[in-house]
């Protein structure tokens, strides 16, 4: 084994111990995830085990990642250049994160939308700054001005929606693993200001 293949398997021994740790799991609970035993977990997070790759698969499945994320190296992607939607006024900075969060910079143009059809609720839990300008929150029956530096922490289950006033606005969105999953099921059904149409 190579001084490299010995860095790549502290790292992923590493990996799996952070997955674990980050989703608030003991051995036990991600060992009968993975259908392992809980010893078998255990030597293979303290190097005392060789790491099967089937092992890795079943892991990789059960902390709810991939085998290709499980044993990445450094990211080639170092600077990451914005992806521009003109059509919706949104201009987007995705940013890695811990396990299970998603953070998303945001530039919003549009304003809410005044349908309160048009905004959305699902499962999960959403935290937003605003880096700069006014963004508008609809939240229920609730209509929030949130400022530059300040931040909005809500429940998805409400309906919601996130506009713009006066200008454009940028905003810092992070994501729980549930309202993630959310948004990348609907990212091809926004409207302007990141608001997905409400099914019908």
């Amino acid at each position: 084994m190579t001084q490299d293949d010995g860095d790549l398997d502290t790292l992923v021994r590493r990996r799996i111990r952070a997955l674990r740790v980050a989703q608030g799991w003991s051995l036990d609970e991600l060992a009968g995830r993975a259908r392992l035993s809980p010893s078998t977990l255990s030597r293979i997070e303290n190097g005392q085990r060789r790491l099967a790759l089937d092992s890795l698969v079943t892991l990789a499945r059960a902390l709810d990642t991939s085998l290709d994320q499980l044993v990445e190296t450094a990211a080639d992607d170092v600077v990451v250049s914005p992806m521009t939607d003109a059509a919706r006024g949104l201009m987007r900075w995705p940013v890695k994160a811990e396990p299970g969060m998603t953070v998303v910079r945001q530039r919003i143009t549009e304003p809410p939308p005044d349908n309160p059809a048009r905004m959305r609720a699902h499962p999960g839990r959403e935290w937003l700054v605003v880096l700069s300008g006014t963004a508008v929150l609809l939240l229920g029956n609730r209509r929030l001005r949130v400022e530059t530096n300040q931040a909005a922490e809500f429940p998805t289950m409400l309906p919601h929606a996130i506009g713009a006033e006066g200008g454009p606005c940028e905003i810092l969105g992070i994501f729980d693993r549930v309202a993630r999953r959310d948004h990348e099921r609907g990212d091809g059904d926004r409207d302007a200001g990141g608001t997905r149409r409400a099914s019908r």
